[in-house]
């Protein structure tokens, strides 16, 4: 299906991709009132939708929509066992008349783990495998004719347009004076795909005229290097636009030089590593989920131990003083874990 209401058709209008309405878009921007912590912004993509909301379900839009023109019946999730990406595969997939199942490794026991883990296997089935070093066995022990498989997070080109729209919707908030343009947009790293996506997405809109000037991306690391190595998130940027250039008809590549430019990748964050929480994790989880914010129409956020949290610390830490090319400018933080409370099982 062709969809008229985001933001990557309304710019790029010849552009032809299948795609499967899941969320309500444009998601709300917010201001934060913190004492001493400069001009802090968030992006509500965990109200991405009231059946499971957060930043996978603008990548599964674009590949549901690909599954289903593949003539594809059944759609495959991967990652951990506490997989926010396996979750919304289980509760979205059948809306849209795909049946879904997972393959799990292992992950440290969270209770936001645990929490999805009950609701994934009460809505799909489950393939576990006892290490992630042996997905890439599983996932070709899956293959059919009637299966679409999803690596991780979706972390493919394809799947990181999902998020190249929701930079140029946020290109249209700005327009529309929502916001100022932020200086920084600080979002956590695991799969690489919305960071990619978002990289790519910016650059973009500041070669379409929607924006003055390229935001840094701050890539918040959840996940150890080499996963997220900034190679690896230019990479998949890179690779998303040119995937866009063939499908738009017009030219959206860029260099991987100027990409790398706009993208920090921190790893002051990660603590003993994937699925571990950290101290300062937990205080801003606190801090943003206590905080002032400027218009009380949006229930609060709800920020994960190990992924939320994290990019939540850097995002406080970097509120302190952000000076760019001799400018201090706004900074925004991408809320990626839904709020949307967990079916029953």
């Amino acid at each position: 299906m062709r969809n008229r209401n985001r933001a990557l058709f309304r710019a790029l209008p010849k552009l032809v991709l299948p795609w499967m309405d899941l969320g309500d878009f444009p998601t709300p921007v917010e201001r934060l009132e913190l004492r001493h912590r400069g001009d802090l912004y968030v992006k509500r993509d965990d109200l991405s939708s009231p059946f499971y909301g957060g930043n996978k379900v603008r990548t599964l839009e674009v590949l549901f929509g690909d599954a289903l023109r593949q003539g594809k019946s059944r759609i495959v999730a991967t990652g951990a066992r506490g997989s926010n990406h396996a979750l919304a595969t289980a509760l979205h997939a059948p809306r849209v008349g795909l049946q879904p199942h997972a393959i799990l490794f292992p992950q440290p026991e969270s209770s936001f783990a645990r929490e999805n883990e009950r609701a994934i296997r009460a809505h799909m089935t489950v393939t576990d495998i006892p290490h992630w070093s042996m997905l890439p066995l599983a996932m070709w022990k899956e293959r059919r004719a009637d299966t679409f498989i999803m690596p991780p997070g979706g972390a493919i080109p394809l799947g990181a347009l999902g998020y190249i729209s929701a930079a140029l919707e946020l290109a249209e908030q700005i327009r529309e004076g929502v916001l100022p343009e932020p200086s920084e947009i600080v979002v956590g790293v695991g799969s690489t795909c919305t960071s990619a996506g978002l990289l790519a997405g910016l650059t973009l809109a500041k070669r379409l005229g929607n924006l003055q000037r390229i935001p840094t991306v701050v890539a918040v690391r959840v996940t150890p290097w080499p996963v997220t190595s900034k190679r690896r998130v230019v990479d998949l940027a890179a690779r998303s636009l040119s995937e866009l250039t063939t499908l738009a008809e017009i030219e959206c590549r860029s260099p991987i030089s100027a990409l790398s430019e706009n993208l920090v990748v921190d790893g002051r964050q990660l603590g003993r590593g994937y699925g571990h929480r950290t101290r300062l994790g937990e205080a801003a989880r606190l801090v943003l989920r206590h905080s002032g914010i400027e218009r009380d129409v949006v229930p609060p956020m709800l920020l994960d131990h190990v992924y939320a949290a994290k990019a939540a610390a850097a995002f406080l830490d970097r509120g302190r003083a952000v000076t760019r090319g001799g400018r201090t400018g706004p900074i925004l933080f991408w809320s990626t874990k839904s709020s949307a409370p967990l079916p029953s099982p």
